[in-house]
């Protein structure tokens, strides 16, 4: 057999010299003197002198026992990492958000673009979309805030929403509801029936559609307790089917078939529902540009028998003269901004209408009649039996707003200014006549006229 060989293969690795070892191989030996130089500035420090603590922090650290031979001062514990207290309140005591401060740079920016960009202009009236028309104690954003914002953008594109996002608008916060409403009458192109139905009654059961008959009404679902219709009324919508809404008509039962037992039981009619039970707060504002001419007192009136016991806060800014009648003239001039003298006469329609609404609306606290300037004198006067009883009827009403409705801007003519000085002075005096003719038996009043 042949002989088998072993091949003997070595353990000693192979030494692989490095760059910088074959570098510091080319350098000479360290002297003596450079020896003792090192040792002396790794020798130990004399009294009095103190080694800085970064110095100290940098230095690398050493066994103790190495430590010992050298006489080496022990290294000083690392100081424990300071963090940067974070302001938890802004300068006006507000409490800020968790988490890390914003960039500098997004701060500058936010509040450089808050001030370059100017409030998107409304579309209606100016007079229509001021604060001070607003309803109180309902809720309004702040001018210029993001609800606000989103509120506007979402009255502009409503042709949008109104077709494809109907079903979602129910389900809107209630507290939303009445803002969105104003938003659609001054800065959109007005609310109708239809959404009014979108926005107070839930959608429709999957596969049936919503007929706009009103079987899918739940008023006990319902908690909204205003409607702010202003700019609304007279030129999207109407207030006798507005009426058929919020009280829905009893619908006619079929004709039973003939009992067999005379003693059986008969059907108990149920009462009249209504879809906001708990409305408070309504407002008819008009719109100065257009929807003054289809304002009807007498539709108002119907609809005041139905609210009277719940209303409390009405608003009627830029309507007509009183009248039951619309194609008769109006007392007073309309072409100016206050009214003129005229006969008594003139008058007794108007008084009659407004005596028949202080009786229906005989809960009211709050009034608001912006705008009205051509007929303030009917809230005065005395026509025999007819006239406006401050007392009892609306003995209640605690804030009457008497505003001109028509600011007045820095270049405006003399002649505005009389014509509004003239207004206030007029609210003045029925103020002056409603606390004499109240004189302790009923509630303080406040009147707000321009200043």
């Amino acid at each position: 057999m042949p002989r088998k060989r072993h091949h003997i293969q070595s353990l000693k690795p192979f030494s692989v010299t490095s760059p910088a070892q074959a570098s510091a191989s080319d350098r000479p030996p360290a002297s003596v003197n450079e020896r003792l130089a090192n040792l002396r500035r790794a020798g130990p420090v004399p009294t009095g002198v103190s080694i800085p603590a970064q110095a100290a922090a940098a230095a690398p650290s050493l066994p103790p026992a190495i430590r010992e031979v050298l006489q080496l001062p022990e290294a000083p514990a690392p100081l424990p990492r300071r963090r940067p207290v974070r302001q938890r309140f802004d300068h006006e005591g507000r409490r800020l958000p968790a988490g890390p401060a914003p960039p500098r740079s997004w701060l500058s920016r936010g509040s450089d673009a808050s001030s370059r960009i100017p409030p998107p202009p409304p579309v209606a009236s100016s007079a229509l979309f001021q604060s001070r028309t607003v309803l109180p104690c309902v809720y309004w954003p702040a001018p210029g805030s993001l609800v606000d914002l989103a509120l506007r953008r979402l009255a502009r594109d409503w042709e949008v929403h109104r077709l494809y996002s109907r079903h979602l608008l129910y389900y809107l916060p209630d507290h939303l509801k009445p803002p969105l409403m104003r938003c659609l009458g001054v800065v959109g192109p007005g609310i109708t029936i239809a959404d009014l139905r979108a926005i107070l009654l839930p959608p429709p059961p999957d596969g049936y559609e919503d007929g706009g008959d009103g079987s899918n009404d739940s008023p006990e679902d319902c908690r909204v307790s205003c409607l702010d219709l202003s700019g609304s009324v007279g030129r999207s919508l109407k207030l006798i089917p507005l009426s058929r809404l919020l009280f829905p008509p009893i619908r006619e039962t079929e004709a039973e078939a003939v009992q067999d037992s005379w003693d059986a039981a008969e059907p108990i009619p149920c009462p009249p529902r209504t879809l906001l039970p708990t409305l408070t707060h309504l407002s008819l504002a008009l719109d100065t540009k257009a929807g003054q001419d289809e304002a009807s007192w007498r539709q108002l009136l119907a609809l005041a028998t139905k609210v009277s016991s719940t209303l409390t806060h009405l608003s009627l800014a830029f309507w007509p003269s009183p009248r039951l009648n619309a194609s008769r003239p109006t007392p007073g001039a309309l072409s100016s901004s206050f009214p003129t003298t005229t006969d008594s006469d003139d008058w007794d329609e108007a008084l009659l209408v407004l005596r028949q609404l202080s009786k229906r609306l005989y809960r009211l606290e709050f009034l608001d009649l912006t705008g009205c300037a051509p007929w303030f004198r009917a809230l005065k006067l005395e026509s025999e039996h007819d006239f406006v009883d401050w007392v009892w009827a609306w003995g209640r009403v605690s804030l009457l707003r008497l505003y001109s409705g028509w600011p007045l801007e820095a270049d405006a003519s003399p002649s505005d200014r009389v014509a509004q000085r003239e207004v206030a002075d007029l609210a003045r005096s029925i103020e002056r006549h409603i606390v004499s003719k109240r004189a302790g038996k009923s509630m303080f009043i406040t009147v707000e006229r321009d200043d």
